[in-house]
């Protein structure tokens, strides 16, 4: 490409420099994970998606999912929702906990977010999009962003409809992810419909959807023009991806890639930081698929994340996952025997 290196855009005052963005995804982009993303570049993070109508429950979970840390700003508070006022409510309760933005999410594919009328089936609704939005606006003295898919299904693409409704309303950035609420996440993203939202507006557009390493990163780029990337499912197990496409972002040659120990030195500072935030009982509930996706791609680890699901004591999971690890560079066999028998 030939404006790489990109030169960053600004949500606000707020000058991001790193155009990568990680993806809020629900029981996965939590304080600990998004802490380690954004030391391996991610340029901005947002939480965990959070229902309007949860803030007002004062719930200890709903607290937890808005904490910030001292090091991920600029970071977002991401809220969704049916009503404006709720979602007005939301919005300053985000602002109140600290968020740099508030991201509203208008792309969620869940059924059971979308049956509430809220998430990508607010797509249908362009109306109540435009009152949604001028309500948080209105509310917060913090920017205000936004996160669409492309549309509700292939008969009914409105991307560049809702981009000018975003732009007209003062949303200060838009996310698009490239595609349908139909297509959930099946079928290859449409990085052709992102760059339509791109031509139809001026402020900032993220490119969402299919980015998986610096190459299809660059490719989006290529194809949409959007002025940054946001990456979600490739991250999971995997926050070194996000240093590969900031490399290519900067136009810079790829980091070398992590040995096992330089993994587990990452696997394990997560997993204490699982524990440190959520507590033992959670913490070992969320182990179970994130140290499964950390294995993935090594010497037996379809044999150890079998093993591994079957372990409920916190001890025994980071004995067995060290084990795991150390295995993997050594190839022993008697390390292997800790892991095998650590369930």
């Amino acid at each position: 490409m030939s404006n790489i290196p990109l030169p960053g855009f600004h949500i606000g005052a707020h000058h991001v420099r790193m155009p990568l963005a990680l993806a809020p995804m629900a029981g996965i982009t939590d304080l600990p994970f998004r802490r380690i993303c954004k030391r391996f570049g991610a340029g901005i993070t947002v939480t965990e998606m959070i229902a309007s109508r949860a803030v007002e429950q004062g719930r200890e979970r709903t607290e937890r999912m808005a904490e910030i840390g001292a090091d991920e700003h600029p970071v977002g508070i991401q809220i969704a929702g049916a009503d404006p006022e709720f979602i007005r409510d939301a919005a300053r309760w985000a602002e109140a906990h600290g968020a740099d933005f508030i991201d509203i999410n208008m792309g969620c594919p869940v059924k059971k977010i979308c049956k509430q009328v809220a998430g990508s089936a607010l797509l249908k609704d362009e109306p109540r999009v435009a009152r949604i939005l001028a309500a948080a606006i209105a509310a917060v003295n913090v920017p205000v962003t936004l996160k669409i898919r492309t549309g509700w299904d292939a008969h009914s693409k409105n991307v560049e409809r809702i981009a000018k409704i975003a732009e007209e309303s003062g949303i200060a950035m838009l996310t698009v992810h490239g595609r349908t609420r139909a297509q959930m996440f099946n079928g290859h993203a449409n990085w052709e419909d992102i760059g339509l939202a791109k031509l139809a507006v001026s402020i900032p557009v993220l490119g969402n959807g299919d980015v998986v390493d610096a190459a299809s990163a660059l490719e989006m780029l290529r194809i949409s023009g959007c002025d940054g990337v946001m990456v979600g499912r490739a991250v999971q197990g995997n926050p070194w991806v996000l240093a590969e496409i900031s490399a290519a972002l900067r136009a810079e040659a790829p980091p070398e890639a992590p040995d096992g120990g330089q993994r587990w030195a990452i696997v394990r500072e997560h997993l204490e930081a699982l524990h440190a935030h959520h507590g033992e009982h959670i913490a070992s509930k969320l182990a179970r698929k994130h140290v499964a996706w950390y294995s993935k791609g090594y010497k037996d680890s379809a044999e150890f994340r079998k093993h591994f699901q079957r372990i409920s004591e916190w001890a025994a999971q980071i004995e067995a996952a060290e084990a795991f690890f150390a295995y993997d560079c050594s190839a022993n066999e008697q390390i292997k025997q800790v892991w095998l028998h650590a369930a």
